[in-house]
């Protein structure tokens, strides 16, 4: 009878690959995806002028990343130049999303008169905006912080507004009985129940944030990852043109991850329920 009990035991406890894919899965497939380059290049005989050798690309990195961080031919003054702008926009950005979300919810008359508008300017080209960034704002540093919170805007707004219609009208109902505030009710129990919605804006967010400061620097920049990406396509500078995309995948994965670990210390709870449903 205990060995039967051990034997369901095991069988129903999750595997480390579904504990851990992070640790399991996603390297495999890093490595499947380096293995498929290589072929492609190597063996396959890819033009390097299309796909240059993941070699040829390593080496560049090293380079750009081995210069000072002062020194404007290397990455590092450039990924800081991108990123704070990029933190800048997502934050200006975030916040106005997170406030206008719960203005237009609680007040329906105004989110059924500016959500049309809005959801229209969302659906302009922000490639095209950029050149007029350029002739309001000039080359320096606020047009492409423009250009990152006007991107990262939606996302919170559209997931802020989402939290706010989830929540439980019985938990409004009963605070209202209860002689809650409007205050005590914005800040126990619907912005509570917002901020699962609002991290997986924030999440979304973080990631274009790198866009938007992309997109500006492609524009007019005198710095940046972006402008480095035009020069290096412009003179065909293809491995080092490959090195900087890398460097932009991870530096948006980790704006994303810091995201993610706000929400595990402000989100916990959320967390834990979702666990507690799935078994």
């Amino acid at each position: 009878m205990d060995a039967r009990s051990s034997a369901l035991a095991r069988t129903a406890r999750p595997g480390v690959l579904r504990r851990y894919p992070q640790l399991t899965i996603s390297p495999a497939i890093l490595v499947a995806l380096l293995a498929g380059w290589w072929l492609a290049t190597d063996v396959l005989g890819a033009p390097t002028y299309v796909l240059p050798p993941p070699q040829d690309v390593l080496r560049a990195l090293i380079a750009g990343l081995t210069r000072s961080p002062w020194d404007r031919a290397g990455y590092w003054y450039h990924a800081g130049v991108t990123v704070w702008e990029a933190v800048l926009g997502f934050a200006i950005g975030s916040a106005l999303g997170a406030v206008l979300g719960l203005v237009l919810s609680h007040w329906p008359i105004l989110g059924k008169s500016w959500y049309p508008y809005i959801v229209g300017f969302q659906s302009l080209p922000k490639v095209a905006l950029a050149p007029l960034m350029v002739v309001w704002f000039g080359f320096g540093l606020e047009g492409k912080v423009f250009i990152t919170a006007i991107i990262t805007f939606f996302p919170v707004l559209v997931n802020m507004m989402a939290g706010y219609q989830a929540v439980e009208p019985e938990r409004i109902e009963l605070a209202r009985s209860c002689n809650a505030s409007e205050l005590h009710l914005l800040t126990k129990i619907i912005i509570p129940s917002c901020l699962p919605f609002l991290f997986a804006g924030l999440g979304v967010a973080s990631v274009l944030s790198i866009l938007g400061a992309v997109v500006g620097e492609f524009v007019g920049a005198s710095a940046g990852l972006g402008m480095l990406l035009m020069q290096f396509n412009q003179s065909m500078e293809i491995a080092p043109l490959f090195a900087v995309i890398l460097l932009l995948a991870v530096i948006g994965f980790l704006m994303s991850y810091a995201v993610s670990l706000v929400e595990r210390r402000y989100c916990f709870w959320a967390q834990r329920s979702n666990a507690t449903a799935r078994t």
